[in-house]
């Protein structure tokens, strides 16, 4: 892929993605997996795959798990799927695609089928990121006011250190309002190799797809960041008070801009 920054072209090879997309929702109270709840009308996976689209990565993997075939009769051959029979956790997910990019050479893209809005330049953003020297990975973080629920990004002297989650998080780290919005980047061969290396030694007894992240800092790689300007960008989905939320503000965006 070629992207182009500041009048430079920067060339990353291949550039791919997995859509995390197997959990239930159980918060939703719905039979309905979670991904496949409509925002104005479309799916909420629908969003994510076109926005990875747009963005020039074609080549996406998505992880499916609870009512599966629904997923996969939305998307239909689009796309290319794996399955996560046991709900273990982000890294779990992640782990089931392996055997599809054992001889990949580039990056992957992780996205988070539940978080509709991030825009193909944040994706491109991220993409940029990823291509400067000694770069193992970089996490798309946002500004919460409240962070509560969300994995709190650790750092020193303004470079990543590592990601807690809030069950396993200090008094002191569940103040930092800098947090994860699930969605990242990595060098293919880094992400897979660190996730043979995390454990479920944490609070929710889960493979945590973050701590991959230790593993390419402890390779001696640089870990990058990129912060949202609007936090609203990387909101997921976890009820439908949320879900009713977040189509109201899209509704109101929609009106702003056919009313310029």
């Amino acid at each position: 892929m070629r992207l182009r920054s500041n009048s430079q072209e920067i060339y990353i090879n291949p550039i791919s993605s997995i859509v995390l997309a197997g959990g239930k929702g159980v918060r939703m109270k719905s039979e309905l997996p979670k991904v496949l709840h409509p925002l104005c009308g479309k799916p909420l996976i629908g969003y994510v795959v076109d926005s990875l689209g747009s963005a020039g990565i074609d080549d996406i993997v998505v992880v499916v798990g609870y009512r599966g075939d629904d997923v996969i009769s939305f998307l239909g051959n689009s796309v290319r799927f794996v399955w996560q029979h046991e709900q273990l956790g982000t890294g779990h997910a992640v782990m089931q695609a392996e055997d599809l990019f054992r001889n990949h050479g580039g990056y992957v893209v992780v996205a988070c089928g539940d978080v509709p809005l991030i825009k193909p330049d944040t994706f491109r953003a991220l993409m940029h990121e990823s291509a400067k020297e000694n770069t193992g990975a970089v996490v798309l973080t946002m500004i919460q006011d409240n962070p509560k629920g969300y994995g709190r990004i650790v750092k020193k002297d303004g470079e990543f250190v590592r990601i807690v989650e809030e069950k396993d998080a200090s008094d002191d780290e569940r103040g930092i309002t800098e947090v994860n919005s699930g969605t990242y980047i990595f060098k293919t061969s880094l992400l897979f190799e660190g996730l043979k290396r995390i454990t479920t030694d944490n609070a929710q007894g889960e493979y945590y797809l973050p701590d991959a992240l230790e593993y390419i800092k402890g390779s001696g790689l640089r870990v990058g960041t990129i912060q949202l300007k609007d936090h609203v960008e990387g909101r997921g989905i976890n009820t439908k008070e949320e879900l009713v939320s977040l189509e109201q503000y899209v509704s109101q965006k929609t009106r702003e801009e056919h009313n310029e």
